[in-house]
C-alpha cells in the first residue's frame, strides 16, 4: 500500500478545488461580478485606536502604515492623515505618495487626494477620511 505524504495530498486538493472553480469563472461576467462586491470595501467604519508614531515608518515625513483597515501617512510638512484603507474600485490596499501627498492603488492605478477624493480613476467613490490628534508620541486615530 502506498502512503500519499501531506505535500501530494494537498497539491491534490489544490488541483481539485481548481478543477471546480475555473470552468464557472472563464469568460463568464457573473464571476467578475462576485469577485467584486466580495473584495468591495465597506463604505463606513468606525474607528478610534492609537499609535506610536516615535519609531518605524511614522517617525519620519512621508512614511506610512496600514493599520485596523485605515492607512495612516506622516506628510512631508510633519502632519498626519489617515483614510480608509481599501481602494473604493476593487478593495485593493493603498499606499502612501509622500512626493504628491496622495494615495495609489497598485491594482489599478487609482489615485485619490489627502482628503480622500478621487483624482484619477477607475474608482469613483471617496475614501473615509479619519480624524488624528497627536499627543507627545501617541496619534489618536478616530471617526
Amino acid at each position: 500500500m502506498n502512503k500519499l505524504s501531506r505535500k501530494d495530498f494537498l497539491e491534490l486538493i489544490s488541483i481539485g478545488a481548481a478543477a471546480l472553480i475555473i470552468p464557472s469563472c472563464l469568460g463568464l461576467a457573473s464571476c467578475q461580478k462576485n469577485n467584486t462586491s466580495a473584495s468591495s470595501p465597506s463604505t463606513s467604519q468606525t474607528v478610534d485606536f492609537t499609535v506610536d508614531v516615535s519609531s518605524g515608518n511614522l517617525s519620519k515625513t512621508g512614511g506610512y502604515i496600514v493599520q485596523n483597515g485605515v492607512i495612516i501617512a506622516r506628510t512631508n510638512s510633519g502632519t498626519f492623515i489617515a483614510v480608509a484603507s481599501a481602494c473604493t474600485h476593487q478593495g485593493g490596499i493603498l499606499e502612501y505618495v509622500a512626493s504628491s501627498n496622495n494615495f495609489y492603488c497598485p491594482l489599478h492605478g487609482a489615485r485619490f487626494s489627502a482628503t480622500g477624493s478621487v483624482t484619477s480613476g477607475p474608482a469613483n467613490t471617496a475614501l473615509q477620511k479619519f480624524n488624528t490628534t497627536l499627543t507627545g508620541t501617541s496619534l489618536r486615530v478616530f471617526s
